[in-house]
C-alpha cells in the first residue's frame, strides 16, 4: 500500500532519536523524547478544497524539522508514520 496525501498534506518518516548524548551518557527509554525530525516520503498536490493553490515547498526526500504536536499518526505495513499540514513544518535541514 502506499498513503497519497491530499491538498497541503505531507507524509513524514519520523527519524529515530539517538539513545547517547554527545558526551556518551546513555538515555532510558522512558525519558527520551520524539525528534521533531522527520524525512518526507510524500507530498500533496498542494490545492486546498476551495480550489485555491498553495506552492508545496518540501519534496520527497527532505529532512524536515515540524512542530512539537503536529500531525495524526498512522501505521501502515508496519511502518509508522506522520500526516502534518505543510504549515506544520518549520524548516528543512540541508
Amino acid at each position: 500500500m502506499k498513503l497519497v496525501p491530499l491538498g497541503d498534506r505531507v507524509v513524514l518518516k519520523q527519524l529515530v532519536a539517538e539513545e547517547t548524548t554527545k558526551s556518551g551518557i546513555v538515555l532510558p527509554g522512558q525519558t527520551k523524547e520524539k525528534p521533531q525530525e522527520a524525512e518526507v516520503v510524500a507530498v500533496g498536490p498542494g490545492i486546498l478544497p476551495d480550489g485555491k493553490e498553495i506552492k508545496m515547498s518540501v519534496k520527497a526526500g527532505d529532512k524536515v524539522i515540524y512542530t512539537k504536536y503536529a500531525g495524526t499518526e498512522v501505521k501502515m505495513d508496519g511502518e509508522e508514520y506522520i500526516l502534518v499540514k505543510q504549515s506544520d513544518i518549520l524548516a528543512i535541514v540541508e
